[in-house]
């Protein structure tokens, strides 16, 4: 285990508090390279830099860890503040905040106390999960299983939408064990046998690093396997909550940038159309009830992501208070709801919102040098991820039956 190392942060004792000043000026200096790194693929490799020394990665983690014990609500807020500067960078901490929830912010272990170290002092986490000839999305059994080897084992196998991973110091591998059951592994990006390919093709998103990890006779040590139980890691109901409710943050993020990028445009224009009800486009009744509708879809978004978060916390709480199962179970399928409602609402909000830009800009928004689509660019790729239709479809017959929504995967 001594190949966990994280990059050194000699100028942050601990990690920002979420209502920190610096914590807003970290995200200025982020969003302000965000259009163009994105316009000329420049991978973010400085911002995660900055992320890594300020310790963003810790944010939940308990004070007495090396954290800011902050709430599920204090880091929904930034990351709508973080989605708001770039998208792309917030993407890429999806999957290092779940596996914090999952496997280090309450260790149960020595070695999940060692992860817990690596994140307060700095580390990120990936995902190699996917794997594209598998029939189900999400789901297993997978082809890339534990081989004995010695007293440990070795891993082969290819995994795509590896968000995050390209940049990140551990990650996070979804595999079988030799007996059929499914599994984590926890390893080191730079152990022998992990190639990280940026081979991410898709329309938005494209600086997430979402491409193929393969896994080359890997060597696994006994204590970087965590198999899935009862509470335990992937087996916890509805521990994919955060990471859904996560995407949809993201996209609410995306709005608050469409709002001011809209507002923007409209302030910056000298002409308008022949037909114009005003000769100033800031003047225009009309331009000013799209900026007017933009807002309040971005205040929806925003309040619904903290609901749900709020939501979340009331889970947490009972869980930490030893509360019954079913007392917790209840808690955490109430915030499953909520971030399942979320996302049937707000992707439609963004999408929507991203098109108006335009109405506001007209024609001279769409020079690509100004890079404006990446908003619904980027909202499309989000919105993608999960199966909207299938959500609002269990929602449904949640309302009808009650059947309660499934406690793992997608929700």
């Amino acid at each position: 285990m001594n190949e966990i190392v994280a990059s050194p942060a000699p100028d942050s004792a601990g990690p920002l508090s979420p209502s920190s000043p610096a914590l807003d000026a970290l995200f200025g200096v982020i969003g302000e390279g965000a259009a163009n790194r994105e316009f000329e693929r420049i991978l973010p490799h400085e911002p995660l830099a900055l992320i890594r020394k300020a310790k963003l990665g810790a944010l939940r983690l308990p004070v007495e860890a090396g954290g800011a014990g902050a709430s599920f609500r204090d880091l929904y807020g930034v990351v709508l503040r973080l989605a708001a500067a770039d998208a792309n960078v917030a993407h890429i901490l999806r999957n290092h905040f779940t596996f914090v929830e999952r496997y280090a912010r309450l260790p149960s272990d020595a070695t999940q106390e060692k992860w817990r170290r690596a994140v307060a002092a700095g580390a990120i986490v990936g995902l190699a999960n996917t794997e594209t000839d598998a029939k189900v999305v999400g789901g297993s059994p997978f082809s890339t299983v534990l081989v004995p080897d010695g007293d440990g084992f070795r891993i082969s196998g290819r995994k795509y939408y590896s968000t995050g991973t390209l940049f990140s110091d551990l990650v996070l591998v979804r595999v079988a064990t030799p007996e059929g059951k499914s599994a984590s592994l926890i390893l080191p990006v730079q152990r022998a046998g992990i190639d990280l390919v940026d081979d991410w093709d898709g329309i938005g998103q494209r600086l997430t690093g979402s491409g193929t990890t393969v896994f080359n006779n890997v060597r696994v040590e006994p204590e970087e396997v965590v198999p899935d139980g009862q509470n335990v890691g992937y087996g916890t109901a509805y521990s994919s909550t955060l990471p859904q409710l996560y995407l949809t943050t993201v996209n609410a993020g995306i709005l608050r940038a469409v709002l001011a990028d809209a507002t923007a445009v409209l302030r910056r224009r000298t002409h308008t159309f022949f037909f114009a009800p005003a000769e100033v486009p800031t003047e225009d009744p009309i331009l000013q009830q799209t900026i007017g509708e933009i807002a309040s879809n971005a205040f929806a978004a925003e309040t619904l992501v903290l609901a749900t978060a709020d939501a979340l916390d009331v889970a947490d709480r009972l869980r930490a208070s030893g509360a019954s199962p079913d007392a917790v179970n209840e808690a955490a399928h109430d915030a499953a709801v909520r971030a399942a409602r979320s996302k049937v609402v707000i992707d439609d909000l963004v999408l929507r919102s991203a098109s108006q830009l335009f109405d506001v800009g007209g024609a001279s928004a769409a020079h690509r040098n100004l890079n404006l689509d990446r908003h619904w660019r980027n909202a499309r790729t989000l919105a993608s991820h999960n199966p909207r239709a299938y959500k609002a479809r269990l929602l449904g017959r949640l309302e009808i039956d009650g059947t309660p929504l499934p406690a793992s995967s997608f929700f």
